[in-house]
């Protein structure tokens, strides 16, 4: 039995919405084709795989429904992470998702799951991603200071959410932490955030997250050990559709 994790599908079988780089970059031309073929080569039934956000271009669950079945019917037990992207998830709404889906997918905000001895804790996250202002050299000399207030009330939002995940595990005895975000836990001019002193806090073993797209952004955030806690990008196109084992 193994724990997988990726993220980033961007699946759009009904919705008409396509970023970009899904039209222009040659690692997004038939991903949906190739994510299922090495799923099903991997992922036992026995397994578990996260996929920590964007799942689908759909703007709500309508929309959505081709891209939900296609996860289901991916091999393993399928844990789901809120990103960004998935309109069709309301963060009150996570309880009816999760009746909706029961015994096919599972979704994970304000609560948690378990591999094993591990709970597996989560929230979308938030981190300030600019307008940064850059100097001749490309070096930043400033920001937007009213977006970056606006996301420092989003970052609280989400790191109170994460504490709940947290909390709800720690109430019923487990003592091992995953911890699964869909935004990166630093933004490009942090070392340190509240995500990753949450982390540090609860003892979390592995961060585990998503939302970077392309090589250039593939080391916005912390990647690798620090403070004893690994840090992992799931991103699809990053781990070129192959699901990342995380335990």
């Amino acid at each position: 039995m193994s724990l997988y994790a990726i993220g980033d599908l961007h699946l759009h079988f009904q919705s008409t919405l396509k970023a970009r780089n899904q039209i222009e970059d040659k690692v997004w031309q038939d991903h949906e084709r190739l994510f299922k073929e090495n799923c099903e080569k991997l992922i036992k039934p026995e397994d578990t795989l996260v996929l920590v956000g964007d799942h689908s271009w759909g703007r709500n669950l309508d929309e959505c429904q081709q891209d939900l079945e296609y996860i289901c019917n991916l091999p393993g037990q399928k844990i789901l992470l809120r990103g960004n992207h998935d309109m069709f998830w309301d963060a009150k709404k996570t309880n009816a998702l999760n009746d909706l889906y029961k015994g096919r997918l599972c979704f994970l905000q304000n609560n948690y799951y378990t591999y094993e001895d591990y709970a597996l804790v989560g929230t979308k996250g938030y981190t300030f991603e600019g307008p940064f202002y850059l100097d001749s050299h490309g070096l930043v000399i400033g920001w937007d200071e009213k977006e970056a207030q606006h996301a420092e009330k989003l970052v609280g939002r989400e790191a109170d959410r994460l504490i709940a995940s947290f909390e709800a595990a720690k109430a019923d005895g487990y003592k091992k932490f995953i911890m699964f975000l869909h935004y990166p836990p630093t933004n490009v001019l942090q070392s340190n955030s509240i995500f990753t002193k949450i982390a540090e806090q609860y003892g979390a073993q592995q961060v585990i997250y998503g939302h970077c797209h392309g090589e250039s952004r593939f080391h916005d955030s912390i990647r690798g050990k620090k403070r004893g806690i690994r840090y992992s990008l799931v991103s699809g196109d990053c781990l070129r559709w192959h699901p990342m084992q995380v335990l």
